[in-house]
C-alpha cells in the first residue's frame, strides 16, 4: 500500500477521550453497577485497586467515556493543514467530523491514518457515533467489508511488521526516527484531570494537534520523505 500512497489522499487524526462523568460517585446506579463489573476484570492487573480508583481509566473505554477532541490534518501540496473538532457536546463534534468524512473522504482513494488507530481511534469514533445516533460515514463503517476494502492506515501496525504482540508508543517512535516534538505540559494520562478538574480544554486540543503532526512526520519517515518544517504546518 505504501508504494503507491499519495499523501494528499490521507486524513491524519488523533482523538482525546475522558470518562463520561467526572468521578465514579457521579455515575447513575445502572452505570455504577456496570463499571464495578468492568473493574473486576481490570483488577487482575491491579488487585488492590477499587472501582472508584480505577474509574480514572474509564475514558479509554467507549462504553464509559466520551470524545472531547478530534484533531485531523491533511497535506495540501507542501502544506499540512490541521483542524480540530472539540467541545463538551460530543454529539456536535462527532456530527461535524462525520460531515467532513462524508464530504471529503468518501472515495476509494481516501485513507484515514492514526497511531494505534485500528485498535483505538477508529473503533472508538465509530462506537461513539452509534451511541449518539450518528450515521457512520462509509470510511469508518467496516460492516461487511473485506480486509483489503478497509481504508485505514496505522503507523503502529506498520512498525509491527506482523509482530502482533509488539506495542510501540508514538513518543518512542518519534525518538527513534529523530522527529522533533515540542515538550508538552500534559500527557495522555492527565487528559481526564485537565478536562474535568482544571477545565482547560484548549490544552487538550493543543496536545492532540501535536500528536497529529507527529503522526504525519512518522509516516513521512516510513516513506523516506523529508520532514515537514514548522512553517509548513497551518492550524485553522
Amino acid at each position: 500500500m505504501l508504494n503507491d500512497l499519495k499523501l494528499d489522499n490521507v486524513l491524519f487524526l488523533d482523538i482525546e477521550t475522558v470518562p463520561g462523568v467526572p468521578t465514579f460517585g457521579e455515575l447513575d446506579d445502572k452505570f455504577s453497577y456496570l463499571w464495578e463489573k468492568k473493574a473486576e476484570q481490570l483488577k487482575r492487573n491491579k488487585p488492590e485497586s477499587t472501582a472508584d480508583e480505577l474509574y480514572t481509566s474509564a475514558g479509554i473505554y467507549a462504553e464509559f467515556g466520551k470524545i472531547v477532541c478530534i484533531s485531523c490534518g491533511y497535506m495540501n501540496g507542501k502544506e499540512f493543514r490541521i483542524k480540530s473538532f472539540y467541545g463538551d457536546d460530543e454529539k456536535i463534534l462527532l456530527t461535524e467530523f462525520a460531515q467532513l468524512l462524508d464530504k471529503h473522504y468518501s472515495t476509494n482513494s481516501s485513507l484515514l491514518c492514526a497511531h494505534n488507530g485500528k485498535e483505538f481511534d477508529f473503533p472508538y469514533i465509530a462506537r461513539r457515533m452509534l451511541v449518539n445516533g450518528i450515521r457512520l460515514p462509509d470510511i469508518i463503517n467496516l460492516a461487511g467489508k473485506k480486509p483489503w476494502e478497509i481504508r485505514h492506515l496505522d503507523t503502529m501496525e506498520l512498525w509491527k511488521f506482523g509482530d502482533y504482540k509488539h506495542y510501540t508508543s508514538l513518543e518512542l517512535l518519534a525518538a527513534i526516527f529523530n522527529i522533533p516534538t515540542p515538550k508538552d505540559d500534559i500527557d495522555g494520562s492527565m487528559v481526564g484531570h485537565v478536562y474535568w478538574v482544571d477545565k482547560e480544554l484548549d490544552r487538550i486540543v493543543t496536545y492532540c494537534q501535536k500528536d497529529v503532526v507527529t503522526i504525519v512526520q512518522l509516516l513521512r519517515r516510513y516513506l523516506g520523505l523529508p520532514l515537514l518544517n514548522e512553517a509548513d504546518v497551518t492550524v485553522s
